[in-house]
């Protein structure tokens, strides 16, 4: 795991692209973190880097990891970056962290628990702050996979805060998506039934060695009998080499990966649409709304116009 470095100005918009082929050639975690920073942080030559990247994406398994707070996530993906790096696959990481609601920044407690990966080469952890941005999934974190994806990593694993059903999200980026969930939970599965657990390609059961959970395995295969099952104990390795074959043999389909980029499109297009529009642009909008000086529809209307056709 690298920390990283303020982000350098790009020279050019392809000063980025070459230095992530410098990382690819000598696993420069710094380089790869640099390249981040101006994705994450939308620097000018940002765009044309994933551009001229995207050709090399498509190899890596994207695998999404989430569910309720208490799940063992963190400790689950520790386990399974262990499992990988045993089999020679490289891993990176999308620690997907709350914001504070009172600084604004993110708690980053993933990178702590994940300490034992920092010093591997072969690893690269990110935490990312979720910016106030519903299900949980920062804004940046699918260009993210995407670079990862294109530097050669074999794993990208996105960990998301477990905030409930908000976490359905996940489903629109992973191509496989699991869920990890606890004995004692009881009645909540019926409660959150109709959010994360919808989403889930797997069960992980985690902390399985608790009272309860051939309860919860049961109560899992009711609510979905086609969704693979797997128990695990993270904390003392047990049960990671059949999560991480589970979930190996789970890639997507071509359907699933069409479904994956329309949902993506859809959101590149909507983030594209509110960069246009500047905090005083909008902040002045709302006031006129609110004071009923103008509508709402109008305002649309002009920051989003469609060319009738002729």
């Amino acid at each position: 795991m690298s920390t990283e470095p303020p982000a350098s100005p790009a020279s050019s918009p392809t000063a980025p692209s070459r230095a992530l082929a410098a990382s690819k050639a000598t696993e420069s975690l710094r380089s790869l973190a640099r390249a981040a920073t101006q994705i994450e942080n939308r620097t000018p030559g940002a765009r044309a880097l994933l551009k001229e990247l995207f050709p090399q994406t498509g190899r890596a398994l994207v695998v999404g990891l989430t569910g309720p707070p208490g799940a063992g996530k963190s400790t689950l993906a520790a386990a399974l970056i262990t499992h990988w790096r045993a089999h020679d696959k490289r891993v990176a990481v999308l620690a997907v962290d709350p914001t504070s609601p009172f600084t604004g920044g993110a708690i980053l407690g993933d990178r702590i628990r994940m300490m034992q990966h920092h010093a591997d080469p072969g690893v690269f952890i990110r935490s990312m702050a979720t910016r106030g941005r519903l299900g949980g999934i920062a804004a940046a974190t699918s260009d993210l996979s995407l670079l990862c994806d294109a530097a050669g990593y074999d794993i990208v694993l996105i960990e998301t805060v477990g905030v409930g059903q908000d976490e359905i999200d996940i489903a629109r980026l992973a191509g496989v998506t699991v869920v990890v969930l606890v004995p004692g939970m009881g009645d909540s599965i019926q409660a959150i039934k109709s959010g994360i657990l919808e989403v889930a390609d797997i069960y992980a059961i985690n902390k399985s060695d608790r009272d309860g959970a051939t309860q919860l395995e049961q109560e899992l295969h009711s609510e979905a009998p086609h969704v693979p099952i797997v128990r695990t104990v993270a904390s003392d390795s047990q049960g990671i080499p059949a999560l991480a074959a589970a979930i190996e043999s789970h890639r997507p389909t071509e359907s699933r990966r069409i479904s994956l980029w329309r949902h993506r499109l859809r959101e590149m297009l909507l983030d594209q649409l509110a960069a246009r529009i500047d905090e005083v642009q909008l902040q002045s909008a709302a006031e006129a709304v609110a004071l009923h000086h103008a509508d709402p529809y109008t305002f649309i209307d002009e920051w989003t116009p469609i060319e009738k056709p002729s």
